[in-house]
């Protein structure tokens, strides 16, 4: 263990013993003090989270401080209904909303049900939170005015605009140390704000640097890939040197945010914003060990530590994300345009472990001692968004909101598989009769989707009295999608069918299909203001999610036997959307002259259709399927108070039973006839519970603010969160596993002046272990319910893992801000 926090430790141990010296002076003015009105225009007006008749909770930069917020997992440990897994960066994290998810539980977990926004424009980005206003998080459906993906809800990151009126930047950076990590965590930028014309022109600049070193030792990596030994004599030191490295830290992560916008605003009637964004991730590798995950005839099940992975190649993946967009707003006088305009890209390059998939396969691979492959990923997004919407403004009793959207994106992905020095074996040893394949591609394929999706929508709303008000909302869309795949197994047939050692056959022929539909979402809501600080809404929304083509040939009729088969049957080409209707009943207070903040929520949620990802039956290529019908109901609850002697506190609660509401046959995959013990265990059942989420969260936060050293303001901040347990598979079938409940505390003592503040922090106090997610089950390792189940050869297997809460880190960060 290697662990880093003498000077940090001592520096905060120094400030927390800063005597309290006088308390505030002005008692008069602490006892007026309340609590900051936060603005949002989540409902596409401006508004504050107390007006809104939605369940919305907005992080601003107090509580995103405070806390040390810094990405999407961070966030969702404070908003009630919202659970993100965080599974490190390699790979995005699941979002779940009021339990809507039916995937297992690992990579490429997240189902989509939650759309992520910079500003105006979807983007589907972890967005590192520099130069961030606000964060909006809305829960439940969000379709009338967000549209498809919003089936749980939505986040939007309010990005700070440019200002025209000062100059102004800042600089700050972070310093810190992690338990297991051997190097101290960087992290460092600056914003500055620069008007060009007066009160007309101004430009805003960002950047951001972040080096996380990781904490995840890879220290079973095979040396040469096709020579080595992959599993040596663990005994034999001389002979795990010569066939295995090792790297420290492997899951670090190179991050850099950056952004660029530049506002013009002639007149009191225009107001347009360019905004250039990027951000660029270099990660090491997977959050994942494989401590007591591995199976008990594995020689290495005894070696591997809590903070070790036992893969056998390093996974980095590199993401390129840029968002250009133009957002002007006119005041027509009778109501506001506003157009959004946005292209996004994203470039993804990846590589990872894909040993065990083959072996499980059981085409006899581990039979060459020294074999091992990897997979290498290359992927391509480009998405243009054209948004117009008419917004009423006026005192009118009647508003309205009435707008048009376009979306197209273009996918282009390539998946290539390796397996370095087993044409020469199979060719020497198992006499083949075929031809070398020297680049060792093992599998390669390719899939090119399209996706247009067109829409209109609209909002009428009504005040009836001064005390009741009434909306309605629809969209109706319009979508279609083009898909189309190819595959090929070259060494396969160069190695076994006498191909040319670089032929590559890529046939898209059978596999173009089109999926497309219409249809249309409705929104009923009504509000009852009691008083002016006490409100009541009910809502009935509903959302979608688009469905597609999986872009997989078709099989043959009667299937092949003397190949491989990469195809899809029937019922494995296409899937339906998905659908989600939410009855929502809520309460929005406000108490002690606003010192005082209880909001609470109870809803029902049917979701229908859900979609699910899947495999296909025949070469396990990654799918989409359609499950069954599901239900969530539950209640969330948030509160803020200003307490006396500088004191605020915030608690959040949720209780969320998400579970299905009909049997899904098949679920799982197809082992046996229906209705059989061992099929219905792979079978989704009317009652299981779905995974991914807990079903109790609670999150407490105490900051204490006061004077010291002439002048200076000291705030003390104490976080708590907790989660209850959380299941890897629906209804805990086919081999799924219950994830321990876990809580975390994080302290921070803040010291600042008018232009600058240091930040000492804890995060992670007491160093709690704990598994966040699971890869895979416990069928990789011999210990399946059925033993039938059980993987080939599961004494080689090392997929099964579990993803870990990063450890106790230590951290001192700066700010420095000026105005010229």
């Amino acid at each position: 263990m290697n662990f880093q926090p003498s000077l940090l430790s001592l520096a905060i141990a120094s400030v927390l013993a800063v005597p309290a010296g006088t308390v505030l002076a002005e008692d008069l003015a602490a006892q007026e003090q309340q609590i900051e009105v936060i603005n949002v225009t989540a409902t596409r007006r401006s508004g504050t989270v107390q007006e809104a008749p939605l369940n919305i909770t907005a992080l601003d930069n107090d509580v995103i401080a405070q806390q040390n917020i810094s990405e999407l997992a961070d966030i969702a440990r404070w908003v009630p209904g919202l659970t993100i897994t965080d599974q490190g960066g390699r790979e995005a994290s699941p979002i779940i909303v009021r339990g809507l998810n039916t995937n297992s539980s690992g990579p490429g977990s997240d189902g989509g049900t939650v759309s992520t926004y910079i500003g105006e424009l979807p983007a589907a980005v972890d967005l590192k939170l520099v130069d961030v206003e606000r964060v909006e998080v809305l829960i439940g459906p969000q379709g009338t005015l967000y549209g498809a993906g919003t089936l749980g809800g939505a986040i939007r990151y309010i990005l700070n605009k440019p200002e025209t009126d000062v100059t102004s930047g800042s600089i700050f950076g972070d310093l810190s140390s992690t338990a297991e990590s051997d190097s101290l965590g960087k992290q460092g930028g600056f914003i500055f704000n620069l008007p060009l014309i007066s009160d007309t022109l101004a430009l805003r600049a960002s950047l951001n640097y972040l080096n996380d070193p990781g904490y995840i030792d890879y220290n079973y990596l095979v040396r040469e890939p096709g020579v080595s030994l992959t599993d040596p004599d663990w005994s034999d030191s001389a002979e795990v040197a010569d066939n295995i490295s090792r790297k420290a830290d492997a899951n670090g992560e190179k991050t850099t945010t950056g952004r660029i916008a530049l506002r013009w605003t002639p007149n009191d009637w225009l107001d347009s914003t360019l905004n250039y964004y990027f951000q660029n991730e270099e990660i090491e590798g997977r959050g994942i060990t494989h401590y007591d995950a591995l199976g008990a005839a594995n020689p290495l099940q005894p070696l591997v530590g809590k903070y070790e992975s036992a893969y056998r190649y390093e996974e980095p993946n590199d993401i390129d994300n840029s968002l250009l967009s133009l957002e002007v707003s006119v005041d027509l006088e009778f109501a506001e345009l506003v157009s959004a305009t946005g292209l996004a890209k994203t470039e993804e390059q990846g590589q990872r472990d894909q040993t065990d998939l083959l072996m499980r396969l059981d085409y006899g691979y581990e039979e060459f001692p020294a074999f091992s492959a990897f997979t290498r990923e290359d992927e391509e997004e480009e998405i243009f968004t054209q948004e117009l919407r008419l917004v009423s403004t006026g005192d009118s009793d009647l508003s309205w909101i009435v707008g048009a959207f376009y979306n197209k994106s273009e996918f282009e992905g390539y998946s290539r598989e390796y397996t370095p020095g087993f044409d020469q074996y199979a060719l020497t040893e198992w006499e083949a009769g075929g031809n070398p394949r020297p680049d060792a591609l093992e599998y390669i394929s390719v899939d090119d989707t399209e996706v247009t999706e067109k829409a209109i929508f609209g909002e009428l709303g009504y005040q009836l009295t001064e005390q009741l008000a009434f909306t309605l909302g629809a969209r109706f869309y319009d979508y279609k999608v083009d898909s189309k795949s190819a595959y090929d197994t070259p060494l396969y047939n160069t190695v076994f069918g006498g191909a040319a050692s670089d032929a590559i056959t890529l046939d898209f022929t059978d596999s173009s299909v089109m999926a497309e539909d219409s249809g249309n979402l409705l929104k009923f809501n009504t509000n009852y203001k009691f008083t002016s600080d006490v409100m009541a809404y009910f809502t009935v929304s509903e959302g979608f999610r688009i469905g597609g083509t999986n872009g997989v040939a078709l099989c043959e009729d009667p299937l092949p036997t003397d190949s491989p088969q990469l195809c899809a049957l029937p019922n494995e080409r296409l899937f339906t959307p998905d659908t989600t209707t939410n009855y929502e009943l809520g309460f929005k207070t406000s108490w002690f002259k606003n010192k005082l903040h209880f909001n609470a929520a109870v809803f029902n949620v049917d979701w229908k259709d859900a979609q699910i990802s899947s495999t296909t039956v025949n070469g396990q290529i990654p799918i989409i399927a359609n499950a069954a019908s599901a239900n969530s109901k539950g209640v969330e609850i948030s509160a803020r108070a200003i307490l006396p002697n500088g004191v605020s506190t915030y608690a959040t609660y949720a209780y969320t039973r998400a579970k299905l509401t009909s049997d899904a046959p098949f679920l799982f995959a197809v082992v046996d006839d229906q209705g059989t013990e061992l099929q219905d265990f792979y079978d989704g059942k009317d009652g299981d519970r779905l995974p991914g989420s807990p079903e109790h969260q609670f999150s407490l936060g105490v900051n204490y603010q006061t004077e010291v050293l002439d002048g200076k303001q000291l705030d003390l901040t104490y976080g708590l969160t907790y989660q209850s347990d959380v299941i890897s598979k629906v209804g805990l079938r086919a081999d799924g596993e219950a994830l321990p409940a876990y809580a975390l505390s994080n302290v921070a003592a803040k010291l600042a002046e008018e232009s600058w503040s240091v930040t000492f922090y804890v995060d992670n106090l007491f160093d709690k272990y704990a598994f966040t997610s699971v890869r895979r089950d416990k069928g990789d390792i011999g210990l399946a319910t059925y033993p039938e189940m059980n993987v080939n050869d599961p004494a080689l297997q090392r997929n099964y893992g579990h993803y870990i809460l990063t450890p106790m880190t230590v951290g001192m960060k700066f700010n420095y801000q000026f105005e010229i």
